[in-house]
């Protein structure tokens, strides 16, 4: 009996292929094999074609049925991941009327400020848990004001997973975490928020019906089986963004449990057994996986746009000859802490809601021609993403939350040690990784919401740590004043 699952990224599209008893992976693959372009056609615009995300899942799903020889008949419960906070739009057809607004693109955000201020701080921070700032519903706000032509045709709006949940399923629905992460939920009142949708002018027809988070939420169709060599009426049983569900592959359900990740973007992402939040909205509240009204459970999130994007920018523009990440860490790590004064401020990869929505864009302090080098840079980016880490989980201190181990999956910056030790010393906290990543938690979600497994426990019962970081004492001084450095140089 299998499992299979999806994570729709910005960068790739993976697919991964779960043995439901053990738990272990069988296959996975991703594409395409370099990133997954980005279309910005003004600056702080990102978009993305949903046809392409289609496109690249095909290819994985083919390759991870190729690298396995399972009989499709034996894949029991499909689940899916997504990048979060996008808006893709639809016609009465289920034809997609423009490319995807994308989680990175800052176009609304004059829209979603706004609203803040208009609907009132008390009404967005008790009942939608944050500002409405750069989330789905300030986009499709400005898709309003600024494409007329295109809201009219307008039957349907979504989430990316929940296009993902159409093309394989051919029903059209959303779920309380997308609606929650799009700023379109009350949670006062456990429903659509009928004051968003009457400031937006937003009729309650452009959203779909609601399906939970874990449960059948529809089959494969027909006309998909026949494009993926599926058995129709295979269900989807899961369905959840990108970092609550990286949170779930984590086995991070419960209060005071915190993931992390550091792919295109960073996070981290702690779970709160009540309802809260930030008074800036420099972290965001949402509906966790497991959330519901009388069982209260929300993801805390701080997300950091600017993380791996500023490691492939290095690698594509800076490390000159062609090199894998594994030497830029290596020369990075020839590097003493502190990278010999250099600070870099990662913030280049659009609005950061950390930094309450400004768009300071990424800089380099201190260089020296006569003095610094590459590996000097390299290792100056890797800490100032830690650096930036660092920034955000003070807030969620703040706020409240004892931020003392972050659990991560075995990848992308993860898999760097120098960025493990500099993330670890300057936070002061253990960081474990694990044999995990999102497709894989998506498939282990669909064996939950297809009854396959009683519970998250016995889902994640052989999760595997590979690896602990520490922070480390006799260095812990030089990362904090490097960090208090970087601080001074991006005036935060």
């Amino acid at each position: 009996m299998y499992l299979l699952g999806y994570d729709i990224g910005s960068s790739s599209v993976k697919a991964c292929l779960v043995e439901a008893e053990s738990g272990k992976t069988v296959a996975q693959d991703f594409f395409p094999k370099t990133e997954m372009p980005i279309i910005a056609n003004k600056p702080g615009w990102a978009e993305q074609h949903p046809e392409t995300w289609w496109e690249h899942l095909k290819m994985a799903h083919a390759s991870v049925l190729q690298q396995s020889g399972v009989d499709v008949k034996d894949i029991k419960a499909i689940g899916i991941s997504w990048q979060m906070h996008g808006l893709v739009l639809i016609d009465k057809f289920k034809q997609l009327l423009r490319p995807a607004i994308i989680w990175c693109d800052s176009r609304a955000v004059p829209y979603g400020e706004k609203a803040f201020h208009e609907l009132g701080k008390d009404f967005c921070l008790s009942r939608l848990l944050n500002s409405p700032g750069n989330f789905t519903a300030a986009k499709l706000a400005w898709v309003k004001e600024n494409e007329p032509d295109i809201y009219q045709r307008v039957d349907k709006l979504m989430l990316p997973g929940d296009y993902i949940a159409m093309k394989l399923t051919d029903t059209v629905s959303v779920t309380v975490e997308g609606l929650s992460e799009g700023m379109f939920w009350d949670f006062k009142n456990n429903e659509l928020s009928r004051e968003v949708l009457q400031y937006f002018d937003f009729s309650p027809d452009l959203f779909p019906p609601i399906v939970p988070v874990f449960g059948v939420q529809g089959q494969v169709s027909t006309a998909a089986a026949r494009e993926l060599g599926l058995e129709a009426g295979t269900p989807v049983c899961y369905r959840a963004g990108d970092q609550p569900n990286n949170a779930l592959s984590l086995n991070v359900l419960n209060p005071g449990e915190v993931a992390a990740t550091a792919g295109t973007s960073g996070v981290v992402y702690g779970v709160l057994g009540h309802v809260n939040y930030d008074a800036l909205s420099r972290v965001n509240s949402f509906a966790h996986v497991n959330h519901s009204g009388g069982h209260p459970r929300l993801g805390v999130l701080l997300c950091i746009n600017g993380t791996g994007i500023l490691n492939a920018w290095m690698k594509k523009n800076i490390a000159q000859t062609p090199v894998s990440y594994q030497e830029m860490n290596d020369l990075a790590a020839a590097v003493p802490v502190g990278s010999r004064g250099l600070s870099i401020i990662p913030f280049g990869n659009g609005a950061e809601r950390v930094l309450e929505n400004q768009e300071p864009h990424c800089s380099i302090h201190g260089i020296q021609f006569n003095t610094h080098t590459r590996a000097d840079l390299l290792r100056a980016a890797q800490e100032g993403i830690a650096f930036s880490f660092r920034y955000g989980i003070d807030i969620m201190r703040e706020m409240g939350m004892n931020v003392s181990v972050l659990r991560a999956g075995n990848a992308n910056m993860f898999l760097s040690p120098v960025f493990r030790e500099a993330l670890s010393c300057v936070s002061q906290t253990t960081i474990e990784l694990y044999d995990t990543d999102g497709a894989a938690g998506a498939a282990k979600g669909a064996g939950i919401g297809a009854g396959i497994y009683a519970s998250a426990k016995e889902a994640f019962a052989h999760l595997k740590m590979l690896h602990t970081t520490t922070p480390l004492p006799e260095i812990h001084e030089a990362y904090e004043d490097a960090y208090q450095r970087w601080k001074k140089c991006g005036n935060f």
